[in-house]
């Protein structure tokens, strides 16, 4: 493996660890925010019980991500210089526009959120638990608009092959940010309703029948049922808006080599790019052309005319965008069912009889949330290549001359410290999870509560 391919692969491991902290934190803050305003009109203890357990699970997330993300931001320079010194004055503005509207935000209100229900009025703490949510959707719409842009890019004009912005507007608002957007907070909305609705099926497992932990896993359970239709159309328009920007992408998410009509659904295959065909087929007919162009007959365009006369290829490698988007989309399906399911069973039977196969079920689903976002993530990135800034600067043109076997080994490290460090955050969590069913508090924090919203003796 080379420098390119090395490179690649840590910067894919590094997005891949760090994406997964913001994907909870973006939502469940605003779920915080939901259960805080429960208890302040309710004054029923069970929502600031769930408030309690849950701000643990934000900070923990909320401290990984910060960690996580200042290495990711390295690598600009480390390994990738080439990003920076061609749209350097783009990116730039646009990573301080993030810095100076979000994390600012959330710092200075977080010790507030995390540390003074009990010191400050309830006021107060309920508007810094607003500004801490506002905060981090704030923080993902930066990085979703450097991201679109480099998928998207418009609003600059080239200058001796460096990128100069021309139109700002253009550059925020570029033509697939929206749908980008809605999708990622989507994606994060559904990571914390299973999240919450597995956790608290844990609890409930562990014959946990604390209020606090029922309302948790209903509304977990009916968050996820509201969302995944809403995550489905969001994901059909991004869809379409690919198919207009990046034909190639949608390409080979459908596994399709020759432009044509009737284009099936592949429900399986094995791309071939020697043979340039898929081996194995089993679709169903004419099914991606419907979905695709709204026509049976609707032409789809194929890999094969992404390639040069010369013959290089440039379009992204099929196999793991073909697979990463089944998953994706498998694992929004089992959302789905279950999260209807589920709403079904509350409906008729309501938590206290729900069946136990279905809580182990839903146990099994707590981080399924991050499956389907990184297999999202793995079909956008990946299928952007060979492109870095879509037209502009390819991976190739951008990457660091560092030696192959110094990015392995820093590649080596990062995979150790990251497989220690996830295996130390889901530990937490489950140990966390099991002190609450037993009806044990953690250590007082210095609210003096414990970890269910108990009051807690002052030391």
């Amino acid at each position: 493996m080379d420098t390119l391919l090395l490179s690649r692969i840590q910067f894919g491991a590094n997005i891949s660890f760090h994406i997964l902290f913001p994907t909870i934190t973006i939502a469940l803050g605003w779920v915080l925010l939901f259960f805080k305003l429960r208890f302040n009109a309710t004054g029923d203890q069970k929502w600031m019980d769930a408030y309690m357990f849950w701000v643990k699970v934000f900070a923990l997330s909320f401290a990984m991500g910060v960690v996580s993300g200042i290495t990711m931001s390295f690598q600009f320079g480390t390994n990738w210089p080439g990003f920076m010194e061609t749209v350097g004055n783009v990116a730039g503005p646009l990573l301080a526009y993030e810095v100076l509207t979000a994390f600012f935000l959330e710092a200075a209100f977080l010790g507030i959120m995390l540390f003074g229900a009990s010191r400050v009025k309830p006021w107060v703490h309920t508007t810094a638990t607003f500004l801490v949510a506002f905060g981090t959707t704030m923080s993902a719409f930066w990085i979703l608009v450097l991201n679109s842009w480099m998928h998207t890019p418009v609003g600059f004009e080239l200058r001796d092959g460096v990128v100069h912005a021309t139109d700002w507007w253009a550059i925020v608002f570029n033509p697939s940010m929206p749908y980008r957007l809605v999708h990622m907070l989507l994606a994060s909305g559904l990571t914390v309703a299973f999240l919450l609705a597995g956790i608290s099926a844990l609890r409930l497992l562990m014959k946990d029948r604390a209020e606090g932990t029922k309302s948790t896993f209903r509304t977990g359970v009916v968050l996820g049922a509201v969302l995944i239709p809403l995550q489905i159309l969001a994901g059909d328009m991004h869809g379409l808006n690919t198919l207009e920007h990046q034909p190639q992408k949608v390409a080979a998410m459908e596994g399709n080599w020759e432009t044509q009509g009737n284009v099936p659904l592949l429900l399986f295959a094995l791309p071939n790019e020697q043979t340039r065909s898929n081996d194995f087929e089993i679709g169903i007919p004419n099914l991606a052309s419907i979905i695709l162009k709204h026509d049976p007959d609707g032409v789809v365009p194929g890999l094969n005319d992404f390639v040069t006369a010369e013959g290089k290829v440039m379009h992204p490698p099929v196999a793991p965008v073909f697979w990463s988007f089944r998953i994706m989309v498998g694992v929004g399906m089992l959302m789905l069912v279950m999260s209807w399911a589920g709403s079904y069973l509350l409906w008729k039977r309501g938590v206290d009889d729900m069946p136990k196969y279905y809580l182990i079920g839903m146990s099994g689903m707590a981080f399924m949330g991050w499956v389907a976002t990184l297999a999202g993530w793995y079909t956008t990135e990946i299928g952007r290549q060979p492109w870095l800034v879509q037209g502009v600067l390819t991976t190739e043109q951008a990457v660091a001359p560092v030696a192959a076997p110094m990015v392995l080994t820093t590649l080596i490290a990062y995979l150790l410290v990251y497989a220690a460090l996830m295996l130390a955050y889901m530990g937490v969590i489950t140990y966390m999870a099991r002190k609450a069913a037993k009806g044990e508090n953690l250590p007082p924090d210095p609210r003096g509560r414990g970890v269910n919203g108990n009051l807690m003796p002052a030391e």
